[in-house]
């Protein structure tokens, strides 16, 4: 009719659809080969040293650095 063929808004946008689903698909074969979400982490730092990471950076105040250490010094 305008010579378009009735495609003149859906084909102006449809780039954006196909790179949104290339994303998609670049993603979902990135979590798949990387196995998990990445959450779980292994540390060998001693619970000591972890409360005193802690400490250091404000997350506890002295008292409960003080009630935890005394717990981790009796276990």
């Amino acid at each position: 009719m305008y010579g378009y063929n009735g495609m003149n808004w859906g084909m102006g946008f449809g780039w954006i659809i196909g790179i949104a689903l290339m994303i998609l698909i670049i993603w979902i074969i990135f979590r798949t080969v990387n196995g998990s979400s990445g959450t779980t982490v292994h540390s060998s730092k001693s619970a000591m040293d972890i409360l005193n990471e802690r400490y250091a950076k404000g997350e506890i105040n002295d008292k409960e650095y003080e009630e935890k250490a005394k717990r981790i010094k009796q276990s």
